[in-house]
């Protein structure tokens, strides 16, 4: 359930990869140990939260067709 959420909001990202690594990255961080506390979770978990911001670009509509414009008279 909870993959299908994360493959649909994937999806949508101009980089679903490098989002998978740095959100990988972030949870295998939560496990290991280290010498300051927290210090690198919060920096990656901002890291995951900006490329998941990066959305696909969308491409702006082509330019109407000559048949498709009004006539002036």
């Amino acid at each position: 359930m909870i993959g299908g959420l994360v493959s649909r909001f994937a999806a949508g990202l101009r980089f679903p990869t490098l989002y998978g690594l740095v959100g990988g990255l972030f949870l295998l961080d939560l496990v290991v140990p280290d010498l300051v506390p927290f210090a690198d979770e919060i920096l990656l978990a901002l890291g995951t939260v900006l490329v998941g911001s990066l959305r696909k670009r969308h491409r702006d509509a082509p330019p109407p067709a000559a048949a498709d414009l009004p006539e002036h008279k």
